[in-house]
């Protein structure tokens, strides 16, 4: 799905005092019909990560941590099993994942020797029933099941959906019969920046020559766009030429600004393909 960068702001708008919760992204979607619910997901969360960034250092201040800690700690006191972590991030606009991280660390600096890792934390909040408290436990649990665009369970989701598509652009690929290395193959070569698929004969679409296919499972906003291109689309244009990328939930019609620089955007596998013989593949 193709938007204006008008469309996009309007959706954007809307997201401004939503909380980031499943039946918000319910009410969006009846507020935007027309839009795909993997569209409008995908940009509900980058949206909401642009918050939590904007919003991070102020949860993280020594009086903010010790605050949280103690409505914890008062919440349980009273009824442990209710869900006492998950309300405290929806009220101070945290994501709930982030939050049980906050609560986590703080509660093994009080009860462990030795400061935890890095690695510990995150194991804990993976498999909360590592963690030695069981209604801690619990509370970690409830937030990292209900947090739709932070923590573990999201993070595997969007590998998964990341993997599924590229995927369905190498079947696409094999299907038009064209040629092509892989990451894995381009890395054994010594690559270590790729893209996704490189083609071993240029093809042409619409007019432009592409040596390259990028997959992105994802909505192709400013922010998201512009760190692409600078961390990994101008890589592989210096190394491999012009190429084409694949934002599978759409992207902002105004970003496709550089396809005479040699980078091309689409929202979808291309059908009108060019290959050296001048047939449409």
């Amino acid at each position: 799905m193709i938007l204006t960068k008008a469309q996009y702001d309007e959706i954007a708008q809307c997201l401004v005092s939503v909380p980031p919760t499943r039946q918000s992204l319910r009410k969006l979607k009846q507020r935007f019909p027309s839009q795909s619910q993997a569209t409008l997901l995908s940009i509900f969360s980058q949206e909401y990560q642009k918050h939590i960034k904007r919003t991070h250092a102020k949860h993280h201040t020594s009086e903010a941590i010790e605050s949280y800690y103690q409505r914890y700690l008062n919440g349980v006191g009273k009824n442990g099993a209710a869900p006492v972590l998950l309300e405290l991030a929806n009220e101070v606009d945290y994501a709930p994942s982030l939050m049980a991280r906050i609560i986590l660390e703080r509660f093994l600096q009080e009860h462990e020797e030795a400061p935890p890792s890095k690695s510990v934390i995150n194991s804990m909040l993976r498999d909360p029933s590592q963690i030695p408290d069981g209604v801690l436990a619990n509370q970690v649990y409830q937030c990292i099941v209900n947090d739709c665009c932070y923590g573990p369970l999201v993070d595997c989701i969007k590998h998964a959906i990341g993997h599924e598509h590229e995927v369905l652009l190498r079947d696409l690929l094999l299907e038009k019969n064209l040629s092509f290395l892989d990451e894995d193959q381009l890395r054994a070569k010594g690559y270590d920046k790729t893209p996704d698929f490189i083609l071993q004969v240029p093809v042409a679409v619409e007019g432009h020559i592409i040596h390259w296919i990028e997959s992105k499972a994802s909505f192709g906003d400013e922010c998201s766009h512009h760190a692409y291109l600078h961390d990994q689309f101008w890589s592989y244009w210096n190394r491999f030429g012009p190429g084409l990328v694949i934002y599978w939930y759409g992207f902002i019609q105004e970003l496709d600004c550089n396809r005479e620089r040699g980078i091309l955007l689409q929202a979808c596998f291309p059908t009108n393909i060019v290959t050296l013989c001048h047939s449409t593949a």
